[in-house]
């Protein structure tokens, strides 16, 4: 949905795939429920007759026009592995992607070896018999990215952006988030009581006697419980500036003594640096005093727990199938396994995706596509200008900063214009288990080794077939993978006004990011730097309160709200990136001496945008995964994303004719940009 630790990239979404443009149109008529009405439900009315036709599939927990194309990008990239494993003279790329997708899909051989891959770690985690010995497991562990008690990572300076430092956040959880842990609802504490007998059984499946295997669990349970109460919730994490601590590497040691980072620096080949930042640093203080109350052989539970949930998926059947149970059934609903094909796609992608990716957009990419998608992010960008100037909230030096801001902002379409170098990634054919870890050490060292140096702007933080996009506030630019940029978000054949419903308001969701409560915290160069008169903030502030009440209102489902304050983000892109993208139809229209008005198969141009971006989001959900992403997810609800954002465009009300009182209204309008 990747990204920074300390400041993550901010994100689109798991953004579902625009409408088909099979229509003369563009948009997808047979989508529209014209038993519904626009002025009372615009999404039902947009998304009606596709939600019907559309059931979600067994092995899915949401179903939408995000997961249709996802699943076409699949049958590509499936493509590219199979012909890449099967040639004869294989190229390097070949080579490191037909071999890893190969040993992924050599399911005999995985289930002849069941929990084998296991055994030498978790011997070496049972003989951790002292503090000098956890520091260098957890340092072996998290060169394989396996997520033990905290994470170590690089990051831009949030104070001075250009050069990467050194970082340790909060980790070690093995629920969605932290709260997750302390909540008293039914629905709550079940998922408790299933999580820690999931644990059990992944225990026993990795060779414990079942009642000792209960024991570790509860010892995992417990610990987790310690470090979650020492965490941040999500939502005030949303603050970049409550996670930033900046410090002396020698100042650890005011945290406790149980954890010699110093070694673990050491261990994990870190280079050297003087200072780094502590995200959260009651988390480090909470990491001690779990480390100095809980016993060694707790602790060994713990460890051991990780490395095998780390592993699940690798493994045979047994493990993959109780890891699906707890992660795919319990917490989202899904029904059943993804065909292991897709499975082996997604984890080439996830270890070797710009190898894979490099393949991707010889295929699928072309120059036309990124050429006229650059022409709209332009046009885009200057409508933001425009924006600015008409603030009547905000001050004249203030909006000086902001133009410097938007002047800064880097466009990145489609692919990286330096591909990541895999050659020292040792791949075999017949050994998926070691090719994952492999890989995860690759990139653990590749990110370590950016401490103390410039940061590499030319960098992507998602691989290109990604159907995706994000602003990252850290380096002022905006983002769009390939795999966004083709239909059918984005067709050379589409008209203006679907072209700019659909791809236009991704752009603006993007752009408006760098101006939400979270983007504009950093300034033009990406450092967390307050460049905002004081009087603007304050009214900034009260302009984003309409949203939080606005969005808090939403029950995606029965007995959750929608948190306000943890959307807060994402709605207001939302809404910006929508407004943004029809003021550059409406300038766009006017060059080519169009009406608004102008009508096509019975819609009018206005009408045809607004159904464009509404039916980029028709997507049947699961009701577990809807509590779950309303718990932990920044993004709102895919309804609420379009029924949220139409009452506040007077623009809306006037292409459909809304009235008073009808609910789509823009009665009390909610506006920041």
């Amino acid at each position: 949905m990747a990204a920074l630790k300390c400041v993550p990239a901010l994100l689109l979404g798991i953004l579902p795939a625009l409408p088909i443009f099979g229509q003369a149109s563009g948009i997808e008529l047979n989508a529209i429920d014209r038993t519904a009405s626009p002025c009372a439900d615009f999404y039902q009315y947009a998304c009606g007759g596709w939600l019907k036709s559309h059931p979600i599939p067994a092995d899915e927990s949401t179903w939408g026009r995000f997961d249709e194309l996802f699943q076409k990008n699949q049958e590509i990239l499936r493509g590219i592995l199979e012909d890449s494993a099967s040639h004869q003279q294989q190229s390097a790329i070949d080579q490191k992607i037909g071999g890893f997708y190969q040993s992924c899909m050599n399911e005999s051989l995985v289930e002849q070896r069941g929990a084998a891959p296991l055994k030498a770690e978790l011997v070496r985690i049972s003989g951790v018999a002292d503090p000098a010995d956890l520091v260098d497991e957890v340092a072996r562990l998290h060169a394989r990215q396996v997520p033990a008690f905290f994470s170590f990572y690089s990051s831009p300076d949030p104070k001075d952006a250009r050069m990467t430092l050194a970082g340790i956040d909060q980790g070690g959880l093995g629920l969605p988030e932290r709260d997750y842990y302390f909540r008293t609802d039914p629905r709550s504490e079940e998922i408790r009581k299933k999580y820690i007998a999931h644990v059990a059984r992944m225990f026993v499946l990795a060779g414990t006697p079942s009642t000792e295997a209960q024991k570790k669990a509860a010892a995992v349970m417990t610990i987790e419980t310690s470090l979650a109460k020492a965490s941040m919730d999500v939502t005030a994490r949303r603050d970049p500036q409550s996670l930033v601590h900046e410090m002396p590497k020698a100042d650890l040691k005011q945290f406790g003594t149980q954890f010699n980072f110093n070694q673990y620096f050491t261990r994990v080949q870190a280079p050297e640096f003087a200072k780094l930042n502590v995200s959260v640093p009651q988390f480090v203080k909470g990491l001690d005093e779990v480390l100095a109350k809980e016993d060694m052989g707790a602790i060994q539970d713990y460890l051991a727990w990780h490395y095998i949930h780390a592993s699940a998926r690798l493994l045979s059947k047994p493990f993959v199938d109780e890891n699906f149970d707890f992660y795919g059934r319990t917490l989202t609903g899904a029904e059943q396994q993804k065909p292991r094909w897709r499975r082996c796609v997604s984890a080439t992608d996830d270890e070797l995706g710009e190898a894979l990716g490099r393949k991707f957009v010889e295929k699928t990419f072309g120059a036309e596509g990124k050429e006229r998608t650059l022409k709209m992010v332009l046009e885009i960008e200057k409508e933001m200008g425009r924006d600015i100037d008409s603030l009547t909230w905000m001050s004249a030096a203030t909006k000086k900063e902001a133009h410097v801001k938007l002047q800064a902002v880097t466009n990145k379409i489609g692919y990286p214009d330096k591909w990541r170098d895999y050659s020292s990634v040792r791949i075999a054919g017949d050994d998926y288990f070691g090719n994952w870890y492999r890989a995860n050490e690759f990139e653990n060292k590749r990110e370590l080794d950016k401490i103390g140096k410039p940061v590499d702007r030319t960098e992507w933080a998602m691989t290109p077939p990604t159907v995706n996009a994000y602003y990252d506030p850290t380096q002022n630019n905006i983002n769009f993978p390939a795999g966004i940029l083709q239909p059918p978000f984005y067709s050379n054949k589409a008209e203006d006004a679907v072209n700019y419903g659909a791809i236009g308001h991704v752009i603006g969701h993007e752009l408006t990011h760098a101006f939400d409560d979270e983007g504009r915290q950093f300034d033009a160069d990406g450092n967390l730097k307050n460049w905002w008169q004081k009087s603007d903030e304050i009214e900034f502030k009260k302009l984003a309160d309409c949203f939080v009440n606005e969005y808090g209102s939403f029950s995606p489902v029965s007995g959750v709200e929608l948190n306000g304050r943890l959307t807060l983000g994402e709605n207001t892109a939302d809404n910006g990136g929508v407004r943004l993208a029809y003021l550059a139809l409406l300038d766009d229209l006017t060059k080519q001496n169009k009406p608004i008005n102008g009508e096509l198969n019975g819609y009018t141009e206005a009408q045809r945008f607004f159904l464009a971006f509404a039916q980029a989001w028709c997507e049947n959900q699961r009701p577990e995964v809807a509590r779950m992403l309303a718990q932990t997810d920044p993004h709102s609800p895919s309804r609420f994303r379009v029924n949220g954002v139409v009452p506040n465009m007077p623009e809306f009300s006037a292409a459909f004719g809304c009235k008073a009182p009808d609910p789509m209204y823009a009665a009390h309008a909610c506006r920041v940009w």
